[in-house]
């Protein structure tokens, strides 16, 4: 499903999860050969990309070595005190998926 990300309430990406190489059930294979999974395991499995450029991205670090390829130059900064990330994964048909939205605002460690 696509992932719909947005910072400081402007699109930064769309991309698909359709393009992953591995799938989730692959991924939790994988990592039960070297290590025992319990209930509660967080596994991640990377940024979302996709090959088209016009998906956008999920992740800045991408979205900066895109553009030193791309443009020849970093265009996009890191995020700021102040900034927010909004990500949410919905389904082909606009429906909201299936983990709600996570949205996190960077604040001062005070």
């Amino acid at each position: 499903m696509p992932l719909h990300v947005s910072w400081n309430n402007q699109r930064f990406g769309e991309p698909h999860g359709s393009e992953m190489n591995f799938s989730f059930p692959q991924l939790i294979a994988h990592a039960a050969r070297s290590r025992k999974l319990t209930s509660g395991c967080i596994l991640g499995s990377g940024t979302v990309s996709n090959f088209a450029r016009e998906a956008g991205s999920a992740c800045i670090s991408e979205r900066r070595v895109i553009e030193k390829i791309d443009l020849g130059e970093i265009k996009t900064g890191f995020m700021k005190f102040g900034d927010t990330v909004r990500m949410q994964a919905k389904f082909d048909d606009g429906t909201d998926g299936p983990f709600g939205v996570i949205e996190q605002k960077v604040i001062a460690n005070k």
